[in-house]
């Protein structure tokens, strides 16, 4: 192709790998940009729980939509016998646990579970550290969350052996199966200054926020035009004569 004195000629093969990883760099460049819209999302879910007026949680609820993080409060009393541990959870860069324990709703056979907080893994994983609680009626602050549907796990999930039992993620309907009765089907975050709990630092976001994906959507964007440049330079000859 010729450009007045230049000539545009560039190889085949050249040309599907360009394509190829120009196609790369741009989906990552979409994919680090639609991360960013779902952490505003959660954000802003996060600061929208705050404003909203506290819900009294009972046993008949049914659905979790639109209470992500809306703060709840609960009357009940914990079940001290039957609580999980929800492995791989890190604090300050040490490995550990979330204390989940059912919380029995008053005057219903129905728990929610509730989240007390972070604990340190401890000497060996073959031991397993120990997570009492006090079972006297009391009501307790917190928020709700949603558990995700889709978790990444280092793991497949142990068989329970007994109780505290340690899990990958938190699957409502077979946490349920395992204690005998329902549970509704959010998770109730214990709020930091309520007893009974363990290291808790509750936020919408693990790692950084939204503003680092879209820097790096302007760095794989960025990346994308710099192939492009290469690309059309090394392609293009100037004409002799």
């Amino acid at each position: 192709m010729l450009i007045g004195s230049l000539e545009f000629s560039p190889g085949r093969w050249p040309t599907a790998v360009t394509l190829v990883l120009l196609g790369l760099l741009i989906s990552l460049g979409f994919w680090q940009l639609d991360r960013a819209e779902q952490k505003r999302a959660l954000l802003d879910q996060y600061g929208g729980g705050q404003k909203q007026t506290v819900l009294q949680l009972e046993a008949d609820l049914k659905s979790a939509a639109g209470l992500n993080y809306r703060n709840a409060v609960v009357t009940g009393h914990y079940d001290s016998g039957h609580q999980f541990l929800l492995d791989n959870r890190t604090h300050a860069g040490q490995v550990g646990y979330e204390v989940l324990t059912p919380f029995s709703i008053r005057d219903a056979n129905v728990a929610v579970l509730v989240n007390r907080g972070w604990i340190p893994l401890g000497a060996s994983r073959d031991r397993l550290p120990e997570v009492t609680v006090r079972e006297d009626q009391q009501q307790i602050s917190g928020r709700l969350k949603i558990p995700p549907k889709k978790v990444f796990m280092l793991g497949e999930e142990d068989p329970r052996q007994g109780w505290p039992w340690r899990i990958q993620r938190i699957r409502i309907e077979a946490l349920s199966a395992e204690l005998g009765r329902p549970l509704l089907p959010v998770v109730f975050l214990l709020d930091a200054e309520q007893p009974d709990g363990y290291t808790r630092k509750w936020r919408p976001l693990t790692g950084f926020g939204p503003e680092r994906n879209v820097a790096y959507a302007v760095q794989w964007f960025g990346l994308a035009v710099t192939l492009l440049i290469i690309y059309l330079k090394v392609n293009t000859h100037k004409i002799e004569g």
